[in-house]
């Protein structure tokens, strides 16, 4: 009896060098940009490898304008081809027709995930988690010029806010449908509208995130209080621009845009990897169940907040695993909750229970 249970250890840990150890260095989940089309004049010197070059360089751009904040954008956006194509895993050509001697090309491009966060991080770039989430968006235009609050009609940023959609915006938003009673809420607050919380008409809509913008406009210039609730949080913005002609498509679209990359920017600080921060957490997991071990290897590698992970050790009863984190072990401890993984942290080592 006690040769077939050491046998089986044996065997055990043999399967676990070949499930385990040939997979701590692979790398974690990629960054995966699908359709990327570009065009280019069918010439005498034509080169289709530089029309490809100039898909990578497009796909690296469009990654990392989801990434990052606007402001940081611009430390980026002049990389070297040759350090974009080290970060690429693989690509395929999805479409390739010529059409009146132009060369038009459709392409997929694999990043290396860990790697565009090393590029970052060397840059001293915090790059954000890609959540594209759904928020509520109401905007309101208080007329300074003439006393007046315009809410559903005549309401351009109603009516064009969601016409121009940019597939590199992580915020979806969702309109209000235009309701009589809401418009009474707010005309009844209107004298206190700065500090009212609008929980009557959001609450109709069952979304965690919203955003109220309240855009004061007269003929010198705009000036815009947000309130953006997101989860339990609330959060109040105030931003002044120029006096911008709402009546031109060119200047509402740009204010639009403004606006929008602001919101986008609040959301990416609110899901940022502070790469700087590397919490180095030990937990055991009970060997006994293989594929336990296997469905929590696929959970570390989709966190992005997990920068590395490996076993450090096992024996009869656990496996180790050594993680690096760059958060605090509390945002750990949710992100797993959140999986349905609760883990015994009574001890230095935690146990998955």
């Amino acid at each position: 009896m006690y040769y077939f249970k050491t046998l089986y250890i044996f065997l055990f840990f043999i399967a676990l060098n070949l499930f385990f150890f040939s997979t701590v260095n692979v790398s974690a989940k990629s960054f995966q940009v699908d359709e990327i089309e570009i065009s280019e004049p069918f010439k005498e010197k034509f080169d289709k490898n530089l029309v490809i070059d100039k898909g990578f360089r497009n796909a690296f751009l469009k990654i990392i304008n989801l990434l990052v904040k606007s402001n940081d954008f611009n430390k980026v956006k002049s990389i070297r081809l040759n350090e974009i194509k080290s970060m690429i895993e693989s690509f395929t050509i999805q479409e390739e027709k010529f059409i009146d001697q132009t060369y038009y090309l459709k392409i997929g491009v694999n990043f290396d995930k860990r790697k565009i966060y090393n590029y970052l991080e060397k840059k001293n770039i915090f790059p954000s988690q890609i959540k594209i989430e759904k928020f509520l968006f109401l905007p309101l235009i208080i007329d300074e010029n003439n006393d007046d609050i315009i809410v559903y009609a005549d309401n351009p940023l109603y009516e064009k806010w969601n016409l121009d959609s940019n597939k590199n915006y992580l915020i979806n938003y969702l309109l209000p449908t235009e309701d009589l009673e809401d418009i009474n809420f707010i005309k009844k607050n209107i004298d206190n509208i700065e500090n009212y919380n609008f929980e009557e008409i959001i609450k109709k809509y069952f979304l965690n995130n919203s955003i109220i913008s309240i855009i004061f406009k007269n003929k010198n210039n705009i000036k815009v209080l947000s309130k953006i609730y997101i989860e339990d949080k609330e959060i109040i913005l105030n931003n002044s621009f120029k006096s911008y002609d709402f009546d031109s498509k060119e200047e509402l679209n740009y204010f639009i845009d403004e606006l929008k990359i602001i919101y986008e920017d609040l959301w990416k600080k609110q899901n940022e990897i502070n790469t700087s921060i590397k919490i180095p957490l030990i937990i055991k997991i009970n060997n006994q169940n293989l594929s336990v071990s296997l469905k929590i290897e696929n959970i570390f590698k989709e966190i992005d907040l997990i920068s590395y992970y490996s076993i450090k050790n096992f024996d009869k009863d656990y496996i180790y695993y050594e993680i690096i984190f760059n958060g605090t072990p509390q945002n750990f401890i949710k992100i797993m909750n959140d999986r349905n993984y609760n883990f015994d942290t009574q001890n230095k080592i935690w146990i998955l229970k």
